[in-house]
């Protein structure tokens, strides 16, 4: 009798571990369809994992390294997070090595930066105004900046000669000027407004005391013209040229790269200080020295922490924050705040967390680099291991949310999986290269249960956005 009771439970268990993997079975073959249907001719990476358990539930070439692209960010993020901490702030101090008489300030000024991609110039307003009621009124000295916390290049190994006019491919230094509250460090905002026909447009640019030339090669022409225009920093210079035609009426607005972001920074202050009646000496001069060690602090700007700077990076895919993190990993550990550092450090979170870090090939922490190299098991591992971090909730908030029109809420999927039931059940992060696309992060499936994915393509195509979808899409209404 207990024999036959045994052998009874175990073909109750067999039937109901057959439908499971049926079920499975059924899952994976609908997937696997859909991707070789959209990925058939082309390089790629895909993988899915249950979140709570961590199981893999799919993949499909899934150890194949592939170019990351901005999904790279997730790694850099979190990296950030754990080791820098929620509560991070990056800080701009003014400093002083001589004394104040009679309003004058006989010794240099030194303006000393630790990276902060929110610095603009109405923080040098406000150090306008703190230094005035300190009772300065002119400067018998020179003003200097201090980028000594990064070293090493300004750009990434991976930026082109091409993009370096680009906001994307921004040269980083621990001194740089935001033109704008989404924090695109080390970039102008060059606006051209066509306003008479054969005249050449108007040109504003913010901050308008960069230290850039403008050159405004560009002509109005008539209502209903093509838009020619282009706004271009030539490579290597300091120049930003203005060509081609706009039409009457039209407005174009394009972000150039600052040639020498340190030193733009420079010239923004002291315009600042200018502005609100600070004089200086004739024979003052703007220059780079490192602040002395005896230099006393007379004002001090803190940034946003980085919890609350992390929907900027995340969700806009902010290259800039993400270069700046990087140098600034390799800063606060090693104490020395270049990309190779920086680098060391990422690789070592991401040991220390479970992956195999010999399975990513790490150039940058943007994902700007063609040489970046990552397999699709491998990131949907790091995002499942992230649900037991404590900012676990902060990284998820960060992300782009599917379909939400909000661009603080949607980002860079504000205008993709738009219609139910995909709408707000994705929670990701975007990529795209020349000839590469790629999504990864969270999917609620119809079961209501949470996987997390990871979509790499390298393909010949200029997109393949509609065809991840699709997959993104199969996957919420399969498992």
């Amino acid at each position: 009798m207990q024999r036959q009771l045994k052998l009874y439970i175990l073909s109750i268990l067999f039937v109901l571990m057959s439908g499971l993997f049926t079920i499975d079975a059924q899952a994976n073959s609908a997937i696997d369809n859909t991707v070789k249907s959209n990925l058939g001719n082309t390089n790629y990476s895909v993988s899915i994992r249950e979140l709570s358990s961590g199981n893999l539930l799919y993949e499909n070439k899934g150890n194949n390294p592939i170019k990351p692209a901005s999904t790279l960010k997730l790694l850099t993020s979190a990296a950030a997070l754990d080791i820098l901490g929620e509560n991070y702030t990056f800080t701009t101090e003014v400093l002083t090595d001589g004394k104040v008489k009679d309003g004058i300030l006989y010794g240099n000024l030194y303006l000393r930066g630790e990276g902060d991609p929110t610095l603009q110039v109405k923080d040098f307003v406000t150090f306008s105004y703190t230094l005035k009621s300190g009772g300065i009124k002119q400067v018998n000295g020179n003003i200097y900046a201090d980028d000594s916390w990064f070293t090493g290049a300004k750009l990434t190994p991976g930026i082109v000669p091409e993009d370096e006019t680009y906001y994307y491919a921004a040269p980083i230094t621990a001194l740089t000027l935001s033109p704008n509250d989404d924090y695109d460090a080390s970039t102008v905002i060059v606006t051209a407004n066509g306003s008479k026909v054969g005249a050449a447009p108007s040109i504003s640019a913010v901050p308008n005391t960069s230290g850039l030339q403008l050159i405004n090669n560009a002509k109005t022409v008539g209502k209903g013209s093509k838009n020619t225009l282009k706004i271009v920093r030539k490579h290597n210079t300091n120049q930003v040229v203005i060509s081609g035609n706009i039409p009457l009426g039209s407005s174009t607005k394009e972000w150039a790269t600052m040639q020498h972001p340190t030193l733009s920074t420079l010239y923004s202050f002291k315009s600042a200080l200018v502005t609100q009646g600070i004089k200086f000496s004739k024979d003052s001069t703007i220059g780079y020295l490192k602040t002395p060690p005896t230099a006393e602090s007379i004002a001090v700007k803190k940034s946003q922490t980085l919890k609350q700077l992390m929907p900027k990076f995340l969700k806009l895919s902010n290259n800039s924050i993400a270069d700046i993190l990087v140098k600034t990993l390799g800063k606060t550990q090693y104490d020395i705040g270049d990309w190779e550092h920086g680098l060391i450090v990422l690789n070592e979170y991401g040991e220390s967390i479970g992956l195999n870090m010999e399975n990513w090939q790490l150039e940058d922490g943007s994902g700007m680099s063609h040489k970046n190299k990552v397999s699709a098991n491998e990131q949907t591992l790091l995002l499942v291991n992230l649900k037991q971090a404590p900012f676990y909730p902060v990284m998820l908030s960060s992300l782009p949310v599917a379909g939400n029109s909000d661009r603080l809420i949607g980002g860079t999927l504000k205008n993709r999986f738009t219609q139910a039931p995909f709408r707000d059940n994705i929670v990701a992060k975007t990529g795209s290269l020349d000839e590469v696309s790629t999504l990864a992060g969270y999917a609620k499936g119809k079961s209501g249960k949470w996987v997390t994915f990871s979509i790499l393509v390298e393909h010949k195509n200029n997109h393949y956005r509609n065809q991840i979808d699709t997959i993104v899409k199969k996957i919420i209404t399969t498992y």
